[in-house]
């Protein structure tokens, strides 16, 4: 399990011969458009920067990611960086 400022992970060893990334976005009292953005934006950075790192370096590895409450509020950039920080710990 790794925590950042606005994210929670877990990892663990996968049964499929790949990375799989899951997201789990709780309603922390926000609107179903607040986690939609959530959600959309968490999927987007793990299919361009998180599964392509972890596919390249034949890491076959299940990664979830929960949204914290501090995530609703946060930029792109913002989880941008947490994600690429993420990367780096796990390869």
């Amino acid at each position: 399990r790794r925590k950042t400022r606005h994210l929670d992970a877990f990892v663990s060893a996968s049964p499929a011969a790949f990375a799989r990334l899951g997201v789990v976005v709780p309603k922390h009292r926000h609107r179903i458009v607040d986690r939609n953005r959530v959600r959309r934006r968490l999927r987007e950075l793990g299919r361009t920067v998180l599964l392509p790192a972890l596919r390249a370096r034949g890491l076959a590895l299940d990664v979830m990611l929960r949204a914290r409450p501090e995530a609703y509020g946060a930029p792109f950039a913002a989880l941008q960086e947490e994600i690429a920080w993420l990367t780096e710990e796990l390869c």
